[in-house]
């Protein structure tokens, strides 16, 4: 038998047989996981009035009463019919059915792995539920009843604030106390300003990178139990400590024996899936005697923020799920070098274990080796924000944990993601509004940008904006008044965090992830370097989205942002041509595009100009079509009674090596005639109109 070298160490671990006791715990989570086949991608989804539409095409079964798609299928092996179906799930609470509407987007993967029922029914059938739950409850009920009990004693004796950082240690070690159900909820107030105050977020901050391991024999039996096969007939070493150790698992290193690759191997804690079920069912029983409470505070039902914060969960608890989104980074990033997405082995991950490539570079959490390293740092930087920005607005689809452990600086100043098991998805709809929010920004409309807020799940429908306006104007005046060189987004959240507590706001679970994805990413910034200008980069490649982005939402989009009181903003379009030209040059010239000999290189296509060419195709397109917008755009030629000639002219130099003319040529001189005719008349009207 062939040994395995443990890095630091140096026994052999014997052969163990691949066990399969039937009396374990198989929640139909972990019955379906590694089975499942993707039904065209995450984004092949299918919505009409609000119904989940999904598509089984690779999973035949009927409906339960819950809703639930159920498994038919002969054999014990989960074997299933070819023949595609599409089931209609119907939500199982009313506070499910809000959550989606909620979010806008309809369920990402073949079925739902969260819901009320099913959690139920896991717990209730389980051997001794009732006695384990009672016993659950009265420890949860103990070690909580007894914190809440210190904090009113703090608030009678006036001392609250005195010990609040005792407090907030003190909850975070209870949590860690309390399994990892409450590690998984610490991680999740620690983004929720809606909740639970700063310096309690900040303190829960630390339950995300400082969790306890269990013992590495534990951790190896059950990768070998996933891998059906001894560890020493895959790997040829293995560390003897974790390399990181989160609420759900802990990250080993090893060597791949057949190609010498080594690869991080993730595996997940023993035994947390009862626990994770049982701590949801009562989380939600709790819930269901605060939803008074939490609506009067919070805007939204208790059970909400269970299922929200369920369905991530039991999300994160299967790593094959984690799987399917490294593939679906690596397939948004697969032509661009700039962003290293480590692949993932899915013939040795399952359920419970994950097995991807080892990424060799340097974690963000350590900013001295990055400049000792001769890393670019401003080029990183801007590598970083222009990923997380297309993951946001461009994808919709971005990693949910983007804190300085999960992210590396390779040292060809590539940036490199780990840790894909907290995504968030955001729909069509929802990019296209937070491109509206942009432009209203921009615009200064903070009434529309209050409406913004209620498309987008932070205010109840219904709710009168007309109090938040004001508060709206008043943060973004004080925030951007300055200019772009003292905006953060830091100030900014501080600033809306008051708002939360002053309206009935509720950020929504996605939205929070957003928000902590671009904190995290600014504060990375700031630590690498302390005076880096978040929004001078982040500006530029919105202004090139909005310019070159061939999507009709957001050509309509630009128009809104180039006309003010039905002006046509000159210095507004040259701004926004210099800036794009600008995000093109940055990111042309950095030096992690110079990367050699890997596979994104091959298919790589860098933008060395702005090329506006389908922009001006498509604005004369629209000129000669739509009768109103051509009567805008000349106006904005003939307003104050003259031809704006010299602004245009400065425009056609800012574009004039940015556009194939002969083929813009060939669109305009089609319809040229009438383009005169109207201009001519447009003109005249001006005049006439003045006189």
């Amino acid at each position: 038998m062939e040994s395995i070298s443990y890095v630091n160490s140096l026994y052999t671990l014997p052969r163990k047989p691949r066990t399969n006791s039937s009396n374990s715990f198989q929640s139909p989570l972990h019955r379906e996981s590694g089975r499942r086949r993707r039904t065209g991608g995450r984004g092949k989804k299918l919505c009409w009035r609000g119904t989940r539409i999904l598509s089984a095409a690779a999973a035949t079964g009927s409906s339960g009463s819950n809703g639930s798609v159920s498994n038919s299928g002969s054999g014990s092996n989960g074997s299933r019919s070819k023949e595609g179906l599409l089931q209609l799930n119907k939500p199982s609470s009313n506070a499910l059915e809000q959550l989606d509407f909620e979010r806008g987007v309809c369920i990402p993967f073949p079925f739902r792995k969260y819901s009320p029922d099913s959690v139920r029914n896991t717990v209730l059938e389980s051997r001794g539920s009732i006695l384990s739950l009672i016993s659950r409850g009265v420890e949860i009920v103990w070690n909580l009843g007894f914190y809440w009990s210190t904090l009113a004693y703090d608030f009678l004796v006036g001392r609250d604030e005195e010990v609040v950082p005792y407090r907030a240690r003190q909850l975070r070690n209870l949590l860690c106390d309390l399994g990892p159900s409450f590690i998984k909820a610490g991680q999740v107030l620690a983004n929720r300003p809606d909740i639970i105050r700063e310096d309690y977020m900040n303190e829960l901050c630390i339950l995300q990178d400082d969790v306890p391991s269990f013992p590495n024999q534990i951790a190896f039996s059950i990768i070998e139990e996933e891998l059906g096969q001894p560890l020493e007939a895959v790997f040829s070493r293995i560390s003897s400590e974790t390399i990181a150790a989160a609420s759900l698992g802990q990250v080993y290193r090893a060597t791949l024996r057949s190609t010498g690759e080594d690869v991080a191997i993730k595996v997940q804690r023993p035994g947390i899936e009862p626990i994770i079920y049982r701590d949801l069912f009562l989380f939600r029983t709790l819930a269901s005697f605060l939803n008074g409470i939490s609506i009067q505070k919070l805007g939204c039902n208790a059970e909400l923020i269970v299922d929200e914060f369920g369905e991530k969960l039991l999300e994160e608890l299967d790593y094959t799920l984690e799987a399917r989104n490294l593939e679906d980074f690596l397939e948004n990033f697969k032509n661009d070098p700039t962003v290293k997405i480590p692949r993932v082995y899915k013939q040795l991950s399952g359920p419970r274990v994950l097995v991807m490539e080892w990424i060799d570079g340097i974690r963000c959490t350590n900013p001295k080796a990055i400049k000792d390293a001769g890393i670019d740092v401003d080029g990183f930087l801007t590598i970083g924000v222009s990923a997380a920005l297309r993951q946001l607005l461009e994808f919709g689809l971005f990693h949910g944990d983007p804190h300085p452990g999960n992210i590396f600086a390779m040292r060809d100043g590539r940036i490199a993601y780990v840790d894909f098991g907290n995504v968030a998805v955001l729909s069509q709809q929802n990019k296209q509004i937070l491109i509206d929010a942009v432009v209203h920004a921009v615009n200064e409309d903070y009434a529309e940008m209050a409406n913004d807020f209620t498309r987008l799940g932070f205010l109840s429908p219904g709710t009168d904006v007309t109090p938040i306006i004001p508060a709206l104007e008043a943060i973004w005046q004080n925030s951007a008044g300055k200019g772009l060189s003292d905006f953060n987004f830091r100030s900014v959240t501080g600033k809306f965090n008051q708002l939360v507590y002053n309206y009935p706001i509720r950020i929504p679970e996605r939205f929070s992830l957003v928000i902590r994805s671009l904190l995290t990413q600014e504060g990375i910034c700031f630590t690498l370097k302390p005076d880096f200008k978040f929004l001078e980069v982040a500006y530029p490649y919105v202004a090139k989205r909005l310019l070159t982005d061939p999507n009709p939402a957001l050509r309509e989009r630009l128009i809104q942002v180039l006309f003010k009181d039905g002006l046509f903003q000159w210095k507004r379009l040259e701004n926004l041509i210099v800036l794009a030209k600008e995000n093109v040059a940055k990111m042309s010239s950095n030096p992690a595009l110079q990367v050699k000999n890997t596979q994104s290189q091959r298919d790589l296509k860098v933008e060395r100009k702005l090329d506006l060419t389908d922009t001006i195709k498509d604005g004369a397109r629209l000129v000669f079509v739509d009768e109103g917008i051509r009567r805008q755009l000349l106006l904005a030629l003939t307003e104050d009674s003259k031809l704006h000639i010299e602004e245009l002219v400065d425009v056609y130099r800012l574009v004039e090596d940015q556009i194939d003319i002969p083929s813009v040529a060939v669109e305009v001189v089609r319809d040229f005639p009438s383009v005169v005719r109207d201009l001519l008349l447009s003109w005249s009207e001006s005049v006439l109109s003045d006189r």
